[in-house]
């Protein structure tokens, strides 16, 4: 959290890891700091601070996920484990587009549009104002600290990925924890939903919950991945609580009322997250954020055992290009969910095929349909 003292100097806002201290403190990144608990010293006029901002220092950051000790457990193993990418297919991800079709995709794709946007209308809480509260400025991503140079081509918002200025790691980690806090809400809402519905129409739910359950699981380990990287201040905590409250009770009421518009609706908020994370993986690339570009650098235990990732393949670039692969098989499979009879079908993704022509077919690949498979496709 941020402390601030009014007979202080001005100081680097303190670097958040759990592995040692990897952001790099820049004015771009004042929000960041706020938002992800740094700690820091300003240089005050004493009239224009009546009280401390916080609490927690950088020094007392905890693991947020200890493991459980017990007398006789040893490892609790994830309930989904991860199947795993090869090479290629992480690679081969590329963001992407689904036009609208009907009325209701493009309802749902206006929504994605404008969800992004109130982002943007966020205080930004300049040191400025927050020390002497002369002002406060309104900018573009505000909610996770991005500046207009920081901003791609506003035309071609879900594939455009180059900028005139590339975001700091710390606010990366910033819009990485914010936007996986709620990106594993719509698949809970989603199994909830149709298990209830389930139960209360005593029929079959043709492997839909299993999916929509694991979907849920997936958004949350990305989430546990980046909480031990960084530990996030009392600002952030309550835009995710907000965030959370008004998501899950907004999802809840779509799904009752359109299944297939809310399914549609979050093929358009991963495609989000597939340009979100390439921008991220190119930034490494170009060595942009040079703490991430640092091969030395060690990602967190709990992503090399979940993704199974090999001795040589445990880079920052490597755990991101996991985490976009599992964000393109949402976009995918939430894409086709849509197309599909949302009573009736069975799920593609978990159903064994019959032999045609003969020919066993195979299961779909969502990862490699950006736009998802058309109904014709997987059910006939």
């Amino acid at each position: 959290m941020i402390s601030i003292r009014t007979n202080g100097t001005l100081r680097s806002p303190t670097q958040v890891t759990h592995f040692g201290r990897i952001i790099t403190p820049v004015h771009q990144a004042q929000f960041s700091a706020l938002a992800l608990g740094t700690y820091t010293k300003a240089r005050v006029p004493p009239s224009s601070l009546p009280r401390h901002f916080s609490t927690t220092r950088a020094s007392q950051l905890r693991d947020f996920f200890p493991v459980k000790e017990t007398a006789y457990i040893r490892k609790t193993p994830p309930a989904w484990p991860h199947h795993g990418y090869t090479e290629h297919e992480m690679l081969s991800v590329v963001p992407e587009h689904r036009a609208p079709k009907t009325v209701g995709d493009w309802m749902a794709w206006k929504l994605v549009r404008m969800c992004r946007y109130v982002l943007r209308v966020f205080f930004f809480f300049s040191p400025r104002f927050l020390f002497s509260n002369a002002r406060c400025r309104w900018a573009t991503d505000i909610a996770t600290g991005i500046r207009p140079q920081q901003q791609v081509d506003k035309k071609n918002p879900t594939t455009a990925t180059a900028a005139d200025q590339p975001l700091t790691e710390a606010q990366w980690l910033v819009r990485f924890i914010f936007l996986e806090s709620i990106a594993g809400v719509p698949g809970m809402v989603a199994g909830m939903l149709r298990h209830l519905g389930s139960l209360r129409r005593l029929k079959r739910d043709n492997g839909w919950i299993e999916t929509l359950l694991e979907e849920s699981y997936n958004e949350r380990m990305h989430l546990l991945t980046f909480m031990k990287m960084s530990e996030p201040g009392w600002f952030m905590k309550t835009m995710i609580m907000g965030a959370q409250g008004v998501f899950f009770n907004a999802l809840f009421i779509s799904y009752l009322i359109s299944p297939k518009i809310t399914h549609r609706f979050v093929g358009y908020l991963e495609e989000e997250a597939v340009h979100t994370y390439t921008r991220c993986i190119r930034e490494i690339e170009r060595g942009d954020l040079p703490k991430w570009s640092d091969p030395k650098f060690e990602i967190p235990e709990l992503a090399v055992t979940y993704w199974h990732m090999p001795e040589g393949k445990r880079t920052m670039r490597d755990l991101i290009l996991y985490i976009r692969a599992d964000e393109a098989v949402h976009r995918g499979v939430n894409h086709t969910l849509s197309n599909l009879n949302q009573k009736e079908d069975p799920n593609p993704f978990v159903s064994d095929y019959k032999v045609r022509a003969g020919e066993r077919m195979h299961k779909p690949n969502p990862h490699l349909k950006p736009t998802g498979y058309e109904r014709d496709e997987v059910i006939g």
